[in-house]
């Protein structure tokens, strides 16, 4: 690896989970690599991780994003890992018989051709037309939801009643949708809310549930391992009774799946219930928080939204990118590929920055400023290409009906007290937004 090399500050401002709580840091130290060198070599000051090229562009991470023959997710951990982690991992899985950088076997960490047969598994189950099926019974939830939200926020006359959005809306609305969706039952929500937690709370004490800061690398991948198993478990179990007693939801999908006329296996079965689970609730909740937070800062456009609904999808739009909830992939190069005049070598390990990528001013004018009405919105919060996220059109339908549920029931918000943000690589958002508002 030869070229610009990031300075240990800037390195750490990358790899360390606590940065990404200062979203605006963050995005300065993005903005102004973006600016120096695009695309920099990051080196762990300790040597606690293998270097790896940072993309900062929009274009490179497009590039990358569709090049899924010259960049490939299953050589190396596909979400940033140190050298403990990775070595865990394969420790892990070789004892399950299938030796793998990657705890969970899941379309995130797959390529071509398993990741084409296995996603053509649940495609069509995911698009709009089928998902239209399902619109009323979400748009229920929403309902619900929003009814919860309001009454949480009614106090006696004069009474200044805070809630947190976060608490009683972002996370357990998205997360009923799709337990819904996979079959799990509403008294089994707060097990699988605590679990995507521990997979995804990283280094943030208060998400993790460890109840202690800083933890140590092997402390977390402790924390993951527990989970994944917790999962695994739980979800062969609910495969065995789909298969004794099917139904249309995805549950039954997988538990029955083949492919090349076998079953498939018991690990990538359970990676496909935990994607669906995991990924398909933080992200959305994150997407949710950030679009509330945007419309509580600026009344203008929330009295703009309220008055016309037809600015609720490019409500839903921008928030998924000033969010962007997942904040990075890697890939690793199959051969030598030039980015300027950066050389990328074959082996490399890249990391693609969405957070980045989202913000850069050559795609998206004015990146930091929340925008309904952004025009040509191409963003890559969902990625792109053949891994791009299998359930985007349901992250859109369900932030749709929340904020019309919503927007019909609140006059005005506004915010009650500083947000705060996760500390996390991986997937992050706010985890509390404490706010006030009145109903209509």
């Amino acid at each position: 690896m030869t070229g610009p090399v990031a300075s240990p500050a800037d390195a750490i401002a990358v790899i360390d989970p606590n940065s990404y709580a200062d979203w605006n840091q963050a995005l300065d130290v993005f903005d102004r690599l973006r600016s120096e060198t695009p695309v920099v070599l990051i080196e762990s000051p300790d040597g606690d991780f293998d270097p790896f090229w940072l993309l900062t562009r929009y274009e490179d991470a497009m590039r990358v994003s569709k090049d899924n023959t010259h960049f490939l997710n299953a050589p190396r951990a596909t979400v940033f890992t140190n050298k403990t982690g990775e070595a865990f991992a394969r420790q892990i899985t070789a004892a399950q018989g299938e030796e793998s950088p990657n705890l969970v076997s899941s379309l995130v960490q797959l390529d071509a051709p398993k990741h084409t047969k296995l996603r053509r598994l649940t495609q069509e189950w995911f698009m709009p037309k089928n998902l239209r099926t399902i619109e009323a019974q979400i748009r229920e939830l929403a309902a619900k939801t929003a009814d919860k939200f309001v009454a949480a926020g009614q106090g006696a006359p004069g009474d200044d009643k805070i809630v947190d959005f976060v608490q009683l809306v972002a996370a357990p609305y998205p997360l009923h949708v799709v337990m819904q969706i996979l079959g799990v039952p509403e008294e089994d929500e707060p097990r699988m809310l605590f679990l995507t937690q521990q997979m995804f709370g990283g280094q943030d004490e208060e998400l993790n549930k460890s109840g202690l800061a800083n933890l140590a690398p092997e402390q977390i991948l402790q924390i993951v391992s527990g989970a994944v198993k917790d999962f695994e478990a739980y979800f062969e179990g609910l495969a065995a009774q789909r298969r004794a007693n099917p139904t249309s939801d995805v549950a039954t999908i997988l538990a029955t799946a083949m492919i090349d006329g076998e079953p498939i296996s018991a690990r990538d079965r359970a990676g496909y219930y935990i994607i669906v689970a995991a990924a398909g609730h933080d992200t959305t909740s994150a997407s949710t928080a950030g679009a509330m937070l945007a419309l509580a800062r600026d009344p203008e456009q929330f009295a703009r939204v309220k008055a016309d609904r037809s600015l609720v999808p490019g409500i839903v739009e921008e928030a998924i990118r000033w969010t962007s909830p997942v904040q990075h992939f890697m890939r690793t190069a199959t051969e030598d590929t030039q980015f300027g005049d950066v050389t990328v070598k074959a082996g490399d390990w890249l990391m693609i920055n969405y957070v980045a990528a989202n913000h850069d001013p050559a795609q998206f004018p004015e990146p930091r400023r929340f925008d309904a009405t952004r025009e040509a919105n191409r963003h890559l919060a969902f990625g792109a290409g053949a891994h791009q996220c299998l359930g985007l059109h349901l992250a859109r339908l369900e932030m749709r009906l929340l904020f019309e549920a919503l927007l019909d029931r609140i006059d005005s918000i506004e915010l009650a007290g500083e947000p705060r943000r996760a500390k996390s690589t991986f997937v992050g958002g706010l985890k509390t937004l404490p706010l006030r508002f009145t109903a209509s």
